[in-house]
């Protein structure tokens, strides 16, 4: 039998890299997984990053938030870089190597800029659970034959709305939906998740679409 092989103290064993990564991909992987002086470098350069993101969000936006100083849009740039950073290195291990990974970590940080900024543009307003008019919905100008069914789908979904749905439902529908508030500024203020959002969103939709389909309008509501 093979005696084993005493590894040779001081010798650094080769380092493997993932197959189906590239080079400097890889070298991130190692570096931010690394323990030592690697991983402190490694962090602040991808944190550099991350900010060069979060600011190109910010000034993407800066339109909708005119009431906001440079400094403050900076502010918010590296809130959300710093939010960002966190979210990467706490998901290495979901990084597969799809893009570079300078590209999937920046992605992060557009996510994070987007967010905090939807909130501040929505700061101090009001988050309609209910719909303002529904009247709104009506389009101008149709044939007779399509104005009337116009109003029986409208007046089929509010029915739905008001009858099928539960009050939870409702609210998340009604503000998502027609009320255009931003998911992430209605988790916040419901004090829940995107995800337990989406999944009332989407029952909301299935009841309410199977309340139109007993009525005979689903075919028209996918026509239009």
């Amino acid at each position: 039998m093979k005696a084993a092989q005493t590894p040779i103290v001081g010798v650094m064993e080769p380092v493997t890299r993932e197959p189906g990564l590239d080079d400097d991909s890889a070298r991130w992987l190692r570096e931010l997984r690394d323990d030592g002086p690697a991983h402190e470098a490694a962090v602040a350069r991808l944190h550099e990053l991350l900010v060069r993101g979060a600011r190109f969000e910010a000034a993407r936006r800066r339109r909708t938030l005119p009431h906001l100083r440079g400094d403050e849009l900076d502010d918010i740039a590296y809130e959300a870089a710093d939010d960002a950073l966190v979210s990467v290195l706490r998901r290495l291990d979901d990084f597969r190597g799809d893009s570079r990974f300078t590209t999937w970590a920046y992605k992060f940080a557009l996510l994070e800029a987007a967010v905090k900024l939807r909130k501040r543009a929505w700061q101090g307003r009001e988050v309609p659970l209910e719909p303002e008019s529904w009247a709104g919905f009506s389009s101008a100008g149709l044939q007779p034959h399509a104005s009337v069914e116009q109003t029986e789908l409208l007046d089929a979904v509010r029915h739905g709305i008001e009858g099928v749905l539960t009050p939870h439902q409702r609210r998340v529908l009604v503000a998502l939906a027609v009320n255009g508030v931003p998911i992430d500024v209605l988790a916040d203020r419901l004090g829940t998740t995107r995800g337990a959002l989406y999944k009332t969103l989407h029952d909301a939709r299935k009841k309410l679409r199977e309340h139109l389909d007993t009525q005979g309008l689903t075919r028209y509501l996918e026509e239009t």
